[in-house]
């Protein structure tokens, strides 16, 4: 009896030491790809990737400065961004149930353009009545407060008008509507103020230069507490995979779950958005990456998504540095050139399959 239960489950077992394999595997990966990419991003500066320099500047007198005020927290910052964006891009898929879903989706990225550019704006018409240096103080502090509520905001009102998040395409739909209105809004006041369109670009394409160690403090704090969070919701997602009759029959209150979910993937993408501005694909690859290569449940998803979008960003950054030095590429060109190419890629592989 125990000879053929074992026989009959043999397949299944198989696959599932496998995947388990699997998942081990890819762990490691991302984590030497993390740790390389991080020396790698020490390494690099305004002469490019450089690392017989990098001793030099390990033993020089500014050290201090050029390590430890500018590369490390720039480098740090930007594994911590990529894995705000690949955490809340694991979410968004789980609770859309759509590959293709990212982080942006529900308003954040246009409320947070808006909430730049009304920065900007108001930065450029006051240059005339106050201080420079006040204006200067409002572009920097203000555009990461504006972006982190602009965006909170837009998704806010998203919620509003899909009257909370109960129904999935409603929900969607009420994204795509926001969005189209806030960025209309925005491209109103750069018109009225056209010194903003140029703060508004650099924001729109992303940098990561101006991370700084309170910035990663916040991001840390940040990302701790939504991988909590996130996994309190992991089984979850788990049942919406199974599809919404399953899940409530589960006993899961899909608007409570849902509603959770959206808000916690919408910290992360604020925050992350507010620190480097609009960093296109890694949301919607990093995810991916992890499904493709070591399936399993969310618990594992989550985590490894904010790995994978660590290692991702980590570098797309020492690229974005080190491909035209001593100018820099915005490091959201860089990672949509390879998330789109990674897509492409895939859709052809699909589609000759």
């Amino acid at each position: 009896m125990s000879m053929s239960f074992v026989s009959t489950n043999r397949p299944a077992f198989d696959a599932a030491m496998g995947d388990a394999e699997a998942r081990r595997r890819l762990a490691a990966g991302i984590a030497l790809a993390i740790v390389v990419g991080l020396a790698c991003g020490l390494a690099t500066g305004s002469t490019g990737f450089a690392p017989r320099d990098f001793w030099a500047d390990l033993n020089g007198n500014d050290a201090a400065l050029l390590l430890g005020q500018i590369r490390a927290p720039r480098t740090l910052g930007a594994a911590l961004v990529g894995a705000l964006l690949g955490l809340s891009g694991a979410i968004a898929q789980g609770v859309f149930r759509n590959p293709l879903a990212d982080p942006y989706l529900l308003g954040s990225a246009a409320g947070a353009g808006l909430g730049v550019v009304l920065v900007l704006a108001a930065a450029a018409l006051g240059g005339a009545t106050i201080s420079l240096a006040t204006v200067a103080w409002i572009e920097r502090v203000g555009i990461v407060t504006a972006a982190f509520v602009g965006a909170l905001a837009g998704v806010s009102l998203t919620l509003t008008l899909a009257s909370g998040a109960v129904h999935t395409l409603r929900l969607l739909l009420a994204g795509v509507v926001i969005g189209v209105l806030l960025g209309a809004v925005s491209d109103l006041i750069t018109v009225v103020s056209p010194d903003a369109l140029r703060g508004k670009q650099a924001f729109m394409l992303g940098s990561t230069g101006f991370l700084g160690w309170d910035a990663l403090a916040l991001m840390l704090a940040g990302l701790t507490l939504l991988v909590v969070l996130a996994q309190r919701h992991a089984r979850a997602l788990d049942a919406l995979t199974l599809g919404e009759d399953s899940a409530t029959s589960l006993g899961l209150n899909l608007g409570k779950v849902r509603l959770a979910l959206v808000l916690t993937l919408s910290l992360g993408t604020a925050l992350a958005v507010s620190q480097a501005g609009l960093v296109a694909f890694v949301g919607l690859v990093a995810p991916h990456l992890v499904r493709r290569r070591a399936p399993g449940t969310h618990a594992w998803l989550l985590v490894a998504s904010a790995g994978m979008g660590a290692a991702i960003l980590l570098w797309a950054d020492v690229i974005s540095r080190a491909l035209i030095a001593p100018e820099e590429l915005p490091v959201g060109v860089v990672t949509a050139v390879l998330g789109g190419s990674y897509l492409v890629w895939l859709l052809k592989q699909r589609t000759s399959a």
